[in-house]
């Protein structure tokens, strides 16, 4: 049996950015800019900026198959953008892969690898 010593995997760092059409309001307390990041499993808000949870829930069922390596040929490697989720918001959520990122198997989970 051969023993595997190198458990690491990569991950893409997102940032989630507000944008709007120009003149178009944004309904959900937003402004055109705002944003959050994720490092791994870690969210991240700018000070002081808050982000709609309803926003966030249309968003966040893509963010992990967002953040792995996808096949070029995947819809999930060219499609960014997410609606509002209130039909009568015009914004979208953007998805940016900012650079990717490094992790231990053993640091994350206490599940071993099989071999």
């Amino acid at each position: 049996m051969v023993e595997q010593t190198d458990d690491t995997f990569e991950l893409y760092d997102l940032r989630v950015e507000i944008i709007c059409p120009p003149g178009e309001r944004i309904l959900c307390g937003a402004k055109p800019g705002d944003y959050f990041t994720l490092e791994g499993e870690m969210l991240h808000l700018p000070p002081g900026q808050g982000f709609s949870i309803y926003s966030l829930g249309a968003v966040l069922p893509l963010l992990a198959a967002k953040q792995r390596e996808t096949h070029p040929n995947d819809w999930m490697s060219t499609d960014a953008e997410v609606a509002c989720p209130d039909p009568h918001c015009k914004s979208r959520l953007r998805i940016i892969r900012t650079g990717k990122r490094s992790f231990s198997h053993g640091a994350v989970t206490v599940v071993p690898l099989s071999n």
